[in-house]
């Protein structure tokens, strides 16, 4: 008989008696599986498209200002969407889970406490991760390749956005108390009204207008600060509110529930580490073979590589929670239908996007640039890689049905075969060919092993050993 597992992340307040679940409640434990997912995904799409274009947009104005503006964008970018994916993806989806499971089963005051805790761990982070990128932007960018002009243009962004990281990281734990409660659409809501508003004040803030100076790849940092400080302060106000399903309420911090969130969202940023760590890489392989111009190319092409992330994390972030409140109500057979069901969709989508992008590169890469050599290098990467964008989409949807479980072991060890393939095997294939193409062909095999490793796991029953 399946037992749902035990949710170790419930704060010490406990209710008298467990109140009946509410509606919203109801329907991801009751209504049809995938029409349900398909209407909790699509704002949530629009959430991550909208946090991912913030970036693009970004790119697009920064990318005017030279080639070397551009490369400094390839080498802050994976950082940047690092930012995103553990706030809003690890750390963010230990926090639906937990929310999930604790409205799943009825503990009101569980998911009340969880909010301050949630607020609490994702401002810790945020000033980790600032004080880290600030103390040593230089080391890290120069050892992904960056020299020159575009190094110091990359540090000058990077330094700005880092200022802003905690309010990242603020912005994107309480978006996650709100889809934790099943409640998709408002923090859709804020994200992509706050991403319209980025799109006159980004290039404003980097060009200048009549008496407002231009601050050059600078304003594009100030720009993106603004957009996060706003999407915090509306969140905030809506669960101050008291209308979302998980009320603030002032408790004592908890260590225990501190660490029952960590320790789920630490397994889950491996995740976003390890593809960060992969872009990062092969960036530095890029730099080395082909420099400033195949960089710019490659960064240019795998930031569509990155834009799946969001399209897949809208997917699976309603995953989190119907998987997580599934459990929460002993209903195992459900999550795993819903698993299933997440990861064919999340391979439509991705695999449409992939297939796009490898018969029309150029399509992509010229909203940016149209350098010769750095279109040709990004070409040669999506030609490559892009069929099979699909097995990614599989590998990523499932680890967020194993976050809605917290178990998450196969994941990360199906995401470190990904890195040890993607790297090692990009290096040798270097190494034995002097081409750029051999790497990009390893890092598709890295796809199909990832995919086939998490999809095993959990058709098989161990994803939940």
């Amino acid at each position: 008989m399946y037992r749902a597992p035990t949710d170790e992340a419930a704060p010490a307040v406990q209710d008298p008696a467990p109140p009946a679940a509410d509606a919203r409640t109801r329907r991801l434990v009751e209504a049809p599986i995938v029409p349900l997912l398909i209407k909790l995904a699509w704002p949530n799409v629009l959430i991550m498209l909208a946090q991912a274009s913030a970036g693009l947009i970004e790119t697009f104005f920064v990318a005017k200002l030279g080639t070397a503006a551009l490369a400094a964008m390839a080498l802050v970018f994976p950082a940047v969407m690092l930012m995103t994916t553990l706030s809003a993806g690890a750390l963010g989806g230990s926090i639906s889970s937990a929310v999930a499971r604790a409205l799943g089963s009825g503990r009101q005051a569980a998911a009340d406490a969880l909010v301050l805790h949630a607020l609490a761990v994702s401002l810790a982070f945020g000033f980790a991760f600032a004080a880290l990128f600030l103390l040593f932007g230089r080391q890290i960018y120069g050892a992904m390749g960056g020299s020159g002009p575009e190094l110091e243009a990359a540090l000058i962004y990077s330094n700005i956005v880092f200022l802003g990281t905690p309010l990242t990281w603020a912005m994107n734990g309480l978006a996650s108390v709100v889809r934790g409660t099943g409640n998709m659409l408002l923090p859709a809501f804020v994200i992509c009204v706050g991403v319209a508003l980025l799109v006159p004040v980004s290039p404003l803030l980097i060009f200048g207008f009549g008496p407002i100076p231009g601050f050059g790849i600078a304003g594009g940092g100030l720009a993106l600060i603004a957009y996060y400080l706003g999407g915090t302060l509306v969140l905030g106000a809506y669960i101050l509110s008291g209308r979302n399903p998980a009320r603030f309420r002032w408790v004592r911090l908890d260590w225990r529930v501190i660490g029952s969130v960590m320790r789920v969202g630490a397994l889950s940023s491996l995740q976003s580490i390890q593809t960060n760590v992969i872009v990062g890489g092969a960036t530095a392989l890029v730099a080395l073979q082909g420099g400033v111009d195949a960089v710019a190319g490659f960064g240019t092409g795998v930031r569509l590589e990155y834009l799946l992330i969001p399209l897949i994390f809208g997917i699976g972030a309603p995953m989190v929670a119907l998987v997580g409140t599934n459990l929460g109500a002993g209903r195992g057979d459900r999550a795993l239908h819903i698993a299933l069901a997440g990861a064919g969709l999340a391979f439509v989508v991705t695999e449409s996007v992939g297939l796009a992008a490898a018969f029309f590169p150029e399509a992509w890469l010229s909203l940016f640039s149209a350098e010769p050599a750095m279109v040709a290098t990004g070409s040669a990467y999506l030609r490559i890689v892009g069929p099979f964008y699909g097995f990614f989409g599989v590998g990523l949807a499932l680890y967020f049905a194993a976050q809605g479980t917290g178990r998450l072991f196969w994941p990360v060890v199906a995401g470190f075969l990904r890195v040890a393939i993607a790297l090692g095997g990009g290096l040798i294939a270097l190494r034995l060919t002097g081409t750029i193409e051999a790497l990009f062909a390893a890092l598709s095999v890295a796809l199909i092993v990832y995919a086939a490793t998490v999809l095993t796991a959990v058709k098989t029953g161990a994803w939940l050993r």
